[in-house]
């Protein structure tokens, strides 16, 4: 039957078509839209759809209003609150003490001026324990000098130290440590004193009413008021 065999023919050949629509019904995007660059243009989201950014979400434009609102309410009740004290410490001032207020301004003043004493006496100390520190380094040195003081003394006793250069550094070194208060202890026909004497010998003398140094056999030294070392010396004592 041709009829019949025509229309198998017709049957079995594949349906096509064009879909010419501007929008992706599947994507939303434009078809054939490209942007500066010949790239293709980037997802344009359909207007409207849910989470697009170019439709505002309602709840949270009520959300950036109610926070604004909030923010601008805590402001004024701070301001109502700093107003409310100053208008306080005011009223306190007036009444000449007896707000509360008024203790507790009096109470964190007394507690300032007792921290500011308390540094006060704190910086003194420590400018008290740094000045102890230096004399005792400076004792130290000084210390440690004496047996070269003491050679020098016995150079000069025997005549080496006359002239020459060596006298002068000599004399150099001890106008050096003179800058430091240190003293000699060399004097004869003065009281023995205990305190910067140290007696080895005593011999009796009958020009003399108490005991007096007779002889110095080593000289001492001292810094400022402190005896650094007694003089070692021979006492006159009264026949």
């Amino acid at each position: 039957m041709p009829h019949h065999g025509n229309e198998e023919e017709h049957q079995s050949e594949p349906v096509s078509f064009r879909d010419n629509r501007k929008i992706d019904p599947e994507t939303g995007k434009v078809r054939g839209q490209q942007n500066d660059a010949g790239d293709p243009a980037p997802e344009t989201p359909v207007t409207g759809a849910a989470g697009s950014s170019s439709v505002p979400d309602p709840d949270a434009l009520d959300g950036e209003v109610l926070d604004a609102e909030s923010s601008a309410a805590q402001d004024k009740a701070d301001g109502d609150a700093l107003a409310q004290a100053e208008a306080i410490l005011n009223e306190a001032g007036a009444d000449g003490g007896s707000n509360p207020a008024v203790d507790v301004v009096a109470e964190l003043r007394d507690d300032l001026l007792r921290l500011q004493a308390e540094y006060v006496n704190y910086r003194r100390r420590v400018e008290r324990d740094r000045d102890v520190a230096r004399d005792q380094a400076v004792i130290g040195v000084l210390n440690s000098l004496m047996p070269v003081l003491d050679d020098i003394d016995a150079a000069r006793q025997h005549g080496d130290l006359a002239e020459g250069p060596f006298a002068a550094i000599a004399g150099k070194l001890e106008n050096v440590l003179k800058a430091y208060e240190l003293n000699r202890i060399d004097e004869t026909g003065v009281a023995f004193d205990p305190n910067i004497h140290e007696a080895l010998m005593q011999q009796p003398s009958a020009e003399v009413t108490t005991d007096s140094v007779n002889q110095i056999l080593r000289a001492g030294y001292r810094k400022g008021e402190r005896v650094l070392r007694a003089a070692q010396v021979i006492v006159a004592v009264p026949e």
